[in-house]
């Protein structure tokens, strides 16, 4: 059972931050919009705001994912203070108690950034459609999920050391060296990547790339597959009951 360890908040996790994502992004869109046809400048900017409101409403409950996630793990860094958790609310009640509210909030300077990570993995997977459709009339399945892969593979490369540091940000219990003071301060994110340079080189920075592709890439190219042939199929109803109609 160890491979699912803290499946429940990641689960609940997600479902909160697509809501809020995709509720702020159609809100924000309809305000601005309104009625108009929408330009490619005006979905990366609304795309932007909406990944910047997720973050910051949702981040508490990626720290306390990140934190269940890892506990019981064996770690070989001594630096690293052990967590005992029961359950949500008790993770967030302890990170309350003992490092104060904002402690939840660990690891958001990274998350900012990390709102082009979307944009960027959408600029490739447009293109590369963009470059199949002058070929061919429409994507296959094949092709979704092949250019879905691909858009995310580099997406998740080019924004890796960042999530390296955010998930480091996020679990709050490395301590810093000699002054042995707990992480959680956003101006301590060059400095982890300067350790980890040190420490590593700098491949130090793309440690566990492999995973994380594997875990990324595949849930991204599923679900441009499922994106594209719920789009074709909802296409098709409406045209089908557009030629009843007439």
């Amino acid at each position: 059972l160890a491979p699912y360890r803290g499946w429940f908040p990641v689960i609940s996790s997600l479902c909160c931050s697509n809501f809020v994502y995709f509720y702020t992004f159609n809100s924000l869109k309809t305000l601005w919009v309104k009625g108009q046809h929408s330009t490619t400048g005006k979905d990366l900017v609304l795309g932007v705001v909406a990944g910047v409101v997720n973050v910051l409403l949702t981040t508490p409950l990626w720290v306390v994912n990140t934190r269940l996630k890892l506990q019981g793990a064996k770690f070989r860094n001594e630096d690293i203070v052990p967590t005992n958790y029961k359950g949500i609310v008790d993770a967030f009640h302890q990170i309350i108690r003992e490092e104060g509210v904002l402690a939840l909030w660990n690891g958001t300077f990274p998350s900012l950034l990390l709102v082009f990570n979307p944009a960027i993995q959408f600029m490739f997977y447009e293109g590369f459609k963009r470059k199949l459709l002058k070929k061919q009339l429409q994507l296959t399945s094949l092709d979704a999920f092949v250019i879905g892969a691909i858009a995310k593979a580099v997406a998740t490369t080019l924004t890796y050391p960042l999530q390296t540091v955010q998930s480091i940000l996020r679990f709050g219990r490395h301590r810093l060296n000699p002054e042995n003071r707990t992480l959680g301060s956003l101006k301590n994110v060059l400095y982890l990547l300067q350790q980890r340079v040190r420490r590593f080189g700098l491949v130090g920075l793309y440690k566990g790339l492999e995973a994380k592709l594997l875990q990324t890439v595949l849930t991204a190219a599923l679900m441009f597959l499922v994106y594209e042939k719920l789009t074709a199929a909802t296409f098709t109803v409406m045209g089908l009951k557009r030629s009843r109609r007439h």
